[in-house]
């Protein structure tokens, strides 16, 4: 089955985030029950024999190597964006917002462990049809249901037919305000394709609506790159997975404002970790965590035009 081993990944840093004791950057209780013993098996093995791409000079066992990779390279940004998103999503729904859409949810788990500040919301989980039937056949497999206020949404959000889909999806409602995710997306995205994603959603979403997302600063694929960044650059482009250049500030600004959203909140790669890993970094300083080099993570309101 196609589905994407970045998105699998991901979930399986939150997964082994999750199981350590003590405090959480970000503590995703559901990711495990996603993966089968041999996903965890499979990746495990691969990323632990990997750790001379990742750190040259290691030297230890194979737990060590697969917890110096997970530490330094596959958790930072998952559980980042998750916890930046998440926070921001609550706040939006005291303000009013009524829906959800994930835009490339993959294995995105908020829905299946929802609090019951969500249940009166609609959430729309919008990814390519086979990682849906996918999540799907995981969901079913670890016996967890799915609530009454998700609805799926298969499409490919590289091609232009997404918007239509989404609003054919019942019970999606273009004049309610909504809060729009779009975790890990926009280093995939080439900049066409990210400027028409702001512009359908500009259409989309009512003014008031949110969207979070996180993306490559602007030295990002240069020489001043961090690194985490060329390494998991290397890595996405092996899983055919290639990563697009990024956007300096003043750039994202202008390109979201031509698109009728304003800049409400900008996180740096320091800015995330002082406010977001900080307490975890404090109960573990042998182990401490930064959030990834060259990934900056945003939230943008929708104006009125």
């Amino acid at each position: 089955m196609d589905t994407s081993m970045t998105a699998l990944v991901s979930a399986f840093a939150r997964a082994w985030h999750s199981a350590q004791r003590g405090t959480k950057i970000f503590d995703d209780t559901v990711a495990q029950r996603l993966l089968t013993e041999e996903d965890f098996r499979r990746i495990s093995e691969n990323m632990a024999q990997g750790i001379r791409f990742f750190d040259p000079a290691f030297a230890g066992t194979p737990e060590e190597a697969l917890c110096r990779i997970v530490e330094r390279q596959l958790a930072p940004q998952p559980l980042a964006r998750a916890a930046f998103a998440e926070k921001a999503l609550g706040n939006a729904v005291r303000l009013g917002a009524a829906q959800v859409v994930l835009l490339g949810a993959g294995y995105d788990t908020f829905a299946y462990r929802q609090p019951d500040w969500a249940r009166n919301i609609r959430i729309f989980e919008l990814d390519r049809p086979d990682v849906l039937r996918d999540k799907q056949l995981r969901l079913a497999r670890a016996g967890i249901a799915v609530p009454d206020n998700v609805s799926y949404t298969g499409a490919d959000l590289a091609e232009g037919g997404w918007p239509s889909a989404l609003t054919q999806t019942q019970p999606f409602d273009p004049r309610r305000r909504s809060f729009c995710t779009a975790l890990g997306l926009v280093c995939y995205l080439e900049r066409k394709t990210f400027a028409a994603l702001l512009a359908a959603l500009a259409r989309l979403m009512p003014e008031g609506s949110t969207l979070v997302f996180d993306y490559p600063d602007g030295a990002s694929h240069t020489a001043q790159a961090g690194e985490r960044a060329r390494r998991q650059a290397a890595l996405a482009a092996a899983a055919g997975e290639p990563m697009q250049p990024g956007y300096a500030y003043p750039e994202l600004e202008a390109l979201l404002a031509e698109h009728g959203f304003l800049i409400y909140e900008h996180l740096s790669p320091e800015e995330m970790t002082a406010q977001v890993f900080a307490p975890y970094n404090r109960e573990n300083p042998t182990h401490a965590m930064t959030a990834f080099d060259n990934v900056a993570y945003c939230l943008a309101v929708r104006r009125r035009i």
